[in-house]
């Protein structure tokens, strides 16, 4: 009897670490090493597919220089399609439609899988990845998964048993230890994600994939918290589902100083599109000896500001920088000798700068 209780004290402990250990990991908590030695064989949930476009983006505009305020953007829409629809206000929230679970075999039982964004918002009908572990390591110390599935209502047929679930959409999981017994056991999941679009613009043109890049992260610019970004690195029109809360968007349009800062808020089940929009422009640089003349190979270049601060710095016959609108030198090094130019950037416009080598 003694023995008896000590190995059920043992299976409690371990379902409570490994519940712990995944909700660690899937929040971000746990460092990739001790994630890879966790589940090394297998790989991390895969983000939702794009949903379509849902209809007017909101914009963020700075009211001046790189560093915007607090900009909180209007009432999102509801997720078009998958992962969610819209509903009517005051209507319940009503679950995607869920197949009849199949009847268990002969010793076994039935898992019946869902999930919602909330306990009073709609079920999330696609996106989702379940796995099922078991509660217990294998020899290696390893949790084995058992099944993984990416339907909205799976039915996952196991012997009885103690297992653990885990559920992703993008980077918002829950999990949670169930007792399987030879019947269907329904179990729902919460998982209160937003959808988030980003896009960049000067003026009234759509800034290039290729030439704007996002970096999300958790909380408020203002909060005086240094912290890595949550996502480092995302491209326009990308869809991240997130959990809800609020966010701060850098958005750098090139590499140099066209730098937006803006505070955003996600809800559960809505899809929140943000425009970012820079005040800027895409100037060349060229070193001639006459106006209008062809421009000089290996020339270095320093864009120095105002203050003295160098801006950008490049080397090649006419090379490209993104500016942010303002005043600027540009100094070409060529052969031994120094030139330079003064110039202005307005918004919108892009253009030539040429440094006459005299």
């Amino acid at each position: 009897m003694t023995r008896g209780r000590g190995s059920q004290g043992f299976r409690r402990s371990g379902q409570l670490w490994l519940v712990l250990a995944l909700s660690c990991l899937f929040a971000g908590l746990v460092s990739p090493p001790a994630a890879a030695q966790l589940f090394s064989d297998r790989p991390p949930p895969v983000p939702p597919a794009s949903v379509p476009d849902p209809g007017a983006a909101v914009s963020l505009a700075p009211p001046s220089g790189p560093a915007a305020g607090p900009i909180l953007p209007p009432a999102p829409q509801a997720l078009p399609g998958p992962p969610v629809a819209a509903i009517p206000p005051g209507a319940p929230a009503a679950i995607p439609p869920v197949a009849a679970p199949p009847a268990a075999a002969p010793n076994q039982g039935v898992l019946s899988l869902s999930a919602r964004y909330g306990k009073d918002l709609p079920g999330i009908n696609g996106g989702l990845v379940w796995r099922v572990f078991s509660d217990r390591p294998d020899e290696t110390g390893a949790f084995k998964m058992l099944r993984e599935d990416r339907g909205a209502t799976p039915n996952i047929v196991l012997p009885p048993g103690n297992y653990v679930v885990h559920v992703a959409l993008g980077l918002v999981s829950a999990v949670r230890t169930v007792s399987l017994k030879t019947e269907t056991d329904r179990e729902s999941f919460l998982l209160p994600a937003g959808g988030l679009r980003l896009e960049g613009r000067v003026g009234t043109s759509k800034i290039p994939q290729n030439q704007i890049s996002f970096a999300i992260y958790k909380g408020s610019q203002f909060d005086g918290r240094e912290r890595a970004p949550l996502v480092p690195n995302v491209a326009a029109g990308d869809m991240l589902m997130l959990p809800e809360g609020t966010y701060y968007i850098v958005s750098n349009y090139g590499d140099a100083n066209s730098v937006v800062r803006s505070d955003i808020r996600v809800q559960a089940s809505k899809l929140t599109d943000v425009t970012v929009t820079h005040r800027a422009a895409v100037i060349t640089l060229k070193l001639v000896s006459d106006k209008g003349g062809e421009a000089l190979a290996n020339t270095a270049w320093s864009v120095i500001n105002p203050g003295g601060d160098v801006i950008k710095e490049s080397v090649g016959a006419f090379p490209k920088v993104v500016l942010s609108e303002g005043d600027y030198r540009a100094i070409a090094k060529n052969e031994g000798k120094v030139f330079e130019r003064s110039f202005s950037v307005v918004n919108g416009v892009d253009g030539e700068v040429e440094v006459l080598a005299r």
